[in-house]
């Protein structure tokens, strides 16, 4: 029953089904006793209305639902390989969009739910609208992501 259940920890994410995702520091919340926790990392801009939440797990980011984030992805960079990096990360957004992930109130979206990204430089450009460097822009109280992994956390 144990190999079901951690089967289905890596599969369901992957098909975008969050029931048994588990996280740490949240109301109510767990993690399994293999995982390491993580802080809540926070990324932040004001001038775009972003708020958002977000943490590690295992291999995941996971921005966190309620968190605050771009309505629309508009950049569109100059180079040929920004316009197809953008023009992926619009993809996704859009995606997330359409299947109800995040709603979009305005120029503002609200995660519906838990959504998880291959690494926190992803989940930043979802969230801010352009690209980012997770690593530096998402923050706790200790430090950015970047620092945190580098103590062996990740």
């Amino acid at each position: 029953m144990e190999a079901f259940v951690a089967h289905l920890h890596i599969i369901l994410p992957v098909l975008g089904v969050n029931a048994i995702r588990e996280r740490t520091q949240s109301a109510g919340a767990t993690v399994p006793a293999a995982a390491s926790p993580s802080p809540i990392f926070q990324l932040r801009n004001a001038k775009a209305g972003v708020d958002a939440q977000a943490q590690a797990n295992g291999e995941e980011f996971t921005v966190l639902e309620g968190s605050l984030i771009v309505g629309a992805w508009t950049a569109t960079g100059n180079a040929a390989s920004t316009r197809r990096a953008y023009d992926s990360y619009r993809a996704q957004h859009d995606k997330l969009v359409a299947d109800g992930s995040i709603a979009v109130e305005g120029r503002i979206g609200r995660l519906t739910r838990d959504v998880a990204f291959t690494s926190p430089s992803t989940a930043g450009a979802i969230a801010l609208g352009r690209s980012c460097n997770g690593r530096i822009e998402w923050q706790w109280d200790g430090g950015t992501y970047g620092e945190w992994e580098e103590r062996g956390h990740s």
